[in-house]
């Protein structure tokens, strides 16, 4: 059987067509891999429970005896061990879950920090 002799041009068409088209949806198409949208995916939703827990473990802080005074202490610790603090106090530890989340524990001490003492 005899392959025309348009056939070998038309491959190599198509070849080259599909590798242009893959390079330019990943570069310019916001094409990406599926292990890179859901690395994407968890850092959203780490910042979205960040956002939602950290005014949880301000408030937590906050309802417990001595709140101003421990908070006027609080500040005054370095800030490296501001994050131990919270850690240690349990204010960072989700709902179902036994240890606390450093993410959140950062930022509920920046939010301490920035609480005015009365």
């Amino acid at each position: 059987m005899r392959i025309p002799p348009w056939v070998k041009p038309g491959v190599w068409g198509l070849v080259i067509g599909a590798v242009a088209m893959m390079i330019i949806g990943f570069s310019w198409g916001g094409w990406v891999l599926g292990s890179t949208a859901e690395s994407l995916a968890n850092e959203r939703a780490n910042s979205a429970l960040v956002t939602a827990f950290a005014p949880m473990c301000v408030d937590r802080f906050m309802a417990q005896a001595d709140a101003q005074m421990k908070l006027a202490e609080f500040q005054k610790t370095y800030g490296w061990q501001q994050r131990q603090v919270v850690e240690k106090g349990g204010w960072a530890t989700l709902p179902g879950s036994s240890v606390p989340n450093e993410k959140v524990a950062s930022a509920c001490a920046e939010q301490l920090i920035k609480t005015p003492t009365t």
